[in-house]
């Protein structure tokens, strides 16, 4: 029987960690692309007219955007890396937070390269962070937590 007044509220989207394998980088500020997506195809089975049979097919993952204030140019150099054919796959995670600090989730990338960087729109009438996007492409995602 649960206990009176206990309550399990959904984790706040804003206590996460991006960790790259051997790469030092500041936070980042935003991470999106966080998903999974299977193929179904459909089999109609001859005399069964009632509903198309389904099968799974391949499962594709979407790149991950990552955002964060620019502080330093390692994730350029990673991908100006790649650029010139220099070729360096890492690994990574994405650690989720209770308040308390610990790890609720942690979703595992793996083989992760730098597809695609977008610099920070500059406006000198505003005082905002200059933001730089990291776009990534990997081969998969595993739930360790």
């Amino acid at each position: 029987m649960p206990e009176t007044g206990q309550r399990n509220d959904p984790f706040l989207a804003f206590r996460f960690e991006i960790e790259l394998d051997n790469f030092a980088v500041s936070a980042f500020s935003e991470c999106s692309g966080l998903q999974l997506e299977t193929e179904f195809m459909d089999y109609p089975e001859g005399g069964l007219n009632t509903y198309i049979r389904k099968f799974p097919g391949r499962t594709k993952q979407a790149n991950l955007q990552l955002k964060r204030g620019i502080a330093d140019r390692k994730t350029w150099d990673w991908y100006f890396d790649v650029t010139q054919g220099k070729i360096v796959y890492r690994n990574g995670s994405v650690r989720v937070f209770d308040e308390a600090g610990a790890t609720v989730m942690e979703l595992r990338f793996l083989n992760a390269l730098p597809c695609k960087w977008i610099g920070p729109g500059l406006n000198a009438l505003q005082s905002s962070i200059a933001i730089e996007v990291l776009e990534i492409c990997h081969q998969g995602l595993q739930r360790t937590q």
